[in-house]
């Protein structure tokens, strides 16, 4: 199995206002005979699905999701080598006109998790609304990317942008952020198999997950 998932770590980077990632020891062998650590943060921290209570009022929550719909065949999509900083990733991008019908898992290799933990992981490529309405109708049910947001990340002061966002959650599908390692497939092909476990938080709009990949 290859894992794919960030560690989850006190200061990691986080959505700008998600709250921040602490991670320390509420319990310890040597002064109570046992390890416990507390952790306090938000329900998309690290490598998480959003489910579609995240930006749909009345949308399923984590825990509606079943774990068939996060686990099967993925269609992996190499844009690393034409996604600069702030690169708009469009449907010719993509090669979107060759690849009807899709699996329901798609994901998008974009090589900007070399930078996470810093501040350019920010300034992410993204993909365009009409783009991922397309992978829609082609069937994509589940969208994953190697970046913070599919949508644009906004700087301070500006008004978010959540084209993406609409168009999966939106058609009740489901979205997986800050995945990492995703070269690591291209000696398994397009297509490989993969499984996305997140937390089953109750009523939860999100859930940390931890996101693998095996050979088909």
């Amino acid at each position: 199995m290859i894992d794919l998932s960030h560690p989850i770590a006190a200061g990691m980077t986080v959505y700008p206002g998600d709250p921040p990632v602490h991670v320390e020891p509420a319990l310890t062998v040597e002064r109570d005979g046992v390890a416990v650590v507390r952790l306090d943060f938000g329900s998309h921290t690290g490598t998480h699905v959003d489910a579609p209570a995240h930006t749909v009022v009345g949308g399923r929550t984590i825990d509606r999701i079943a774990l068939d719909e996060l686990s099967g065949e993925a269609l992996i999509l190499d844009v690393a080598d034409r996604a600069g900083e702030v690169a708009r990733i469009d449907a010719e991008a993509l090669g979107i006109e060759r690849l009807a019908p899709v699996p329901g898992i798609v994901m998008i290799r974009t090589g900007w998790d070399r930078y996470f933990g810093t501040e350019r992981y920010l300034r992410h490529p993204y993909l365009c609304g009409e783009a991922a309405r397309a992978l829609v109708r082609l069937g994509m049910r589940v969208l994953g990317i190697d970046a913070l947001n599919p949508d644009r990340t906004p700087r301070p002061g500006e008004e978010a942008d959540f084209a993406v966002h609409e168009a999966v959650l939106g058609g009740d599908g489901a979205i997986v952020e800050n995945l990492r390692g995703l070269e690591r497939l291209a000696a398994l092909g397009e297509r490989v198999r993969v499984g996305v476990f997140p937390l089953p938080i109750a009523g939860g709009d999100g859930a940390p997950a931890r996101v693998v990949a095996w050979e088909v």
